[in-house]
């Protein structure tokens, strides 16, 4: 949802839409300046929510965060920048923060998961509180991190067990289809390998996106549902699913001339998927 005009207006705009669920950037994504939520816009937040009875919220992290980078400056302001989200993430009471896991950008993948991991531990002791972060299934374009989920598992495992309760999983369906696990054909084989390397119980969010991009494209392009690649059975039987029917579920999907319209269309399909059943 946008947050044009401040974070607290996106629960009305997800109402909009019939929702319960939203996903949110608690500050402009491409840039590392550190906005301060007055406690109006705080107090606002949390009376938009209960009026308009928004369940689940996740925000993304900014896309300039890095917590595997080699370098030790990004490193550092990446990891000042992710504590600062998780704090505004604890002042709106957020209780998913959605962070990818980073690029080894020397190609080194395993020192690169073991920075973020180092990194995650220092944000998470550095700032307590309820909220969990969620690294998210990656396209697995150049070198960024996560789109095989044996490193998401070993990324969690490394950090530390003090805080390793707030690190969980959003898992993308273009992201993971675009890194080669193949939702069209093999759907269960596919949920099977999620839930028995990165946890059924660890799966805290769904990112619901087609993809643009072939089977192990590496492409990270979204489309919308059934409108794609993927095609609409493995969402069909994604949100039928009874391993996640508790699990919050969130449109990435493209939104054209008339975002409204185009959410509306896409919520509208799985919707209409989970009523019948399919």
């Amino acid at each position: 949802m946008s947050t044009a005009g401040g974070v607290q207006n996106a629960p009305g705009r997800a109402a909009q839409l019939d929702s319960a669920v939203l996903q949110l950037f608690t500050k402009q994504p491409s840039r590392w300046a550190e906005p301060v939520l007055p406690e109006e816009v705080v107090v606002a937040f949390h009376e938009e929510r209960r009026a308009h009875g928004i369940g689940a919220i996740a925000a993304h992290d900014a896309y300039l965060i890095n917590l595997a980078s080699p370098d030790d400056t990004l490193r550092a302001r990446s990891l000042d920048s992710f504590c600062e989200e998780l704090r505004r993430c604890e002042l709106l009471g957020i209780p998913y923060l959605v962070s990818h896991p980073g690029s080894a950008t020397d190609g080194d993948r395993v020192s690169g998961i073991a920075r973020n991991a180092d990194e995650l531990t220092r944000a998470l002791e550095a700032v307590d509180g309820t909220t969990t972060v969620l690294l998210e299934t990656t396209a697995g374009a150049g070198n960024a991190l996560g789109s095989v989920l044996e490193e998401l598992a070993d990324l969690r495992d490394r950090v530390d067990a003090s805080v390793r309760h707030r690190i969980g999983f959003c898992v993308d369906t273009c992201h993971v289809w675009a890194a080669g696990y193949d939702l069209r054909e093999d759907y269960m084989g596919v949920t099977g390998a999620i839930d028995d390397i990165l946890g059924v119980e660890h799966v805290r969010l769904f990112h619901l996106n087609d993809s643009i991009g072939a089977l192990g494209s590496r492409r990270d392009r979204h489309a919308g549902i059934g409108e794609g690649a993927i095609g609409a059975e493995a969402f069909g039987a994604l949100v039928c699913d009874d391993r996640y029917a508790g699990v919050p579920k969130l449109l990435e999907t493209p939104k054209g001339d008339d975002p409204v319209a185009a959410d509306r269309r896409n919520l509208s399909v799985l919707r209409a998927m989970r009523a019948a059943g399919v």
